[in-house]
């Protein structure tokens, strides 16, 4: 007698492997519960997350048997709540700074410096045409410019020199498809990557000394917040951002 399995599958970022929820279709009772686990992880984590249902046939419960009637199962990790499931792909909904800056490096060839800059950038646009900020990072304002905080700790061993880590066989930074899986994943994703796209655009091309011009004159964001010092940061509030940001476009 073969075993009826429904699956819900999805993506974790924070894992770097796909994730399911099992449930073996015995009787009535979990069919009708489908639809209720189904709902609660729209509800939770939003009507445009990524989540697949698959229903097959294997020879027991168990997940190997799930993975020998089907190869596509094979690397994908068993989640054994609910709860946990959505509290995984939520963490994923929201992005870091860092999730822009491998994005970017895919792209462009930056130093920090120059990547600083884009990653505020693609933040202050996003924030002024949607009101929502595009990451969750907090950006402040030191001597010599703006800081990422999850993007300086990742690169800052670079100095001024430009980014290498990471490299593949056509010799970018960070392979594109992964960085861009990860945006796109996140709410509103495809907003978001349309407004990234938009924002390199404009500013991809100038040199980071450029960038640093358009960013330090007076009445920018920066300019216009105290700088951060040993004893405490300085934030430049996303209020600060939609004020002044009017300020540092081409």
């Amino acid at each position: 007698m073969m075993i009826t399995h429904f699956i819900f599958m999805s993506s974790s970022y924070s894992l770097g492997k796909r994730i399911a929820l099992d449930f073996i279709v015995e009787d009535e009772k979990i069919q009708s519960k489908l639809k209720e686990y189904l709902d609660r992880i729209t509800e939770e984590c939003g009507r445009d997350v990524s989540i697949s249902t698959h229903m097959i046939q294997a020879e027991d419960t168990t997940w190997k048997s799930v993975c020998k009637s089907d190869h596509f199962f094979k690397g994908v990790e068993v989640i054994e709540s609910l709860d946990k499931f959505i509290k995984l792909i939520k963490k994923d909904r929201e992005l870091e700074g860092i999730d822009i800056a491998k994005y970017i490096l895919s792209k462009i060839k930056c130093t920090q410096l120059k990547l600083q800059k884009l990653v505020y950038l693609c933040f202050a646009d996003y924030l002024c045409d949607t009101g929502k900020k595009l990451f969750t990072d907090s950006i402040y304002a030191f001597k010599y410019g703006h800081v990422v905080d999850t993007v300086y700790k990742r690169y800052k061993k670079y100095g001024y020199k430009p980014i290498t880590e990471e490299k593949n066989d056509i010799n970018s930074t960070v392979p594109e498809m992964p960085a861009k899986s990860r945006i796109l994943f996140a709410a509103d994703g495809t907003d978001k990557m349309i407004s990234i796209e938009t924002t390199l655009k404009k500013y991809g091309q100038l040199t980071a000394s450029q960038l640093v011009e358009l960013t330090h004159k007076e009445s920018t964001p920066w300019t216009m917040t105290p700088k951060s010092t040993w004893i405490s940061y300085s934030e430049i509030k996303p209020e600060m951002i939609k004020m002044y940001h009017k300020f540092e476009k081409i």
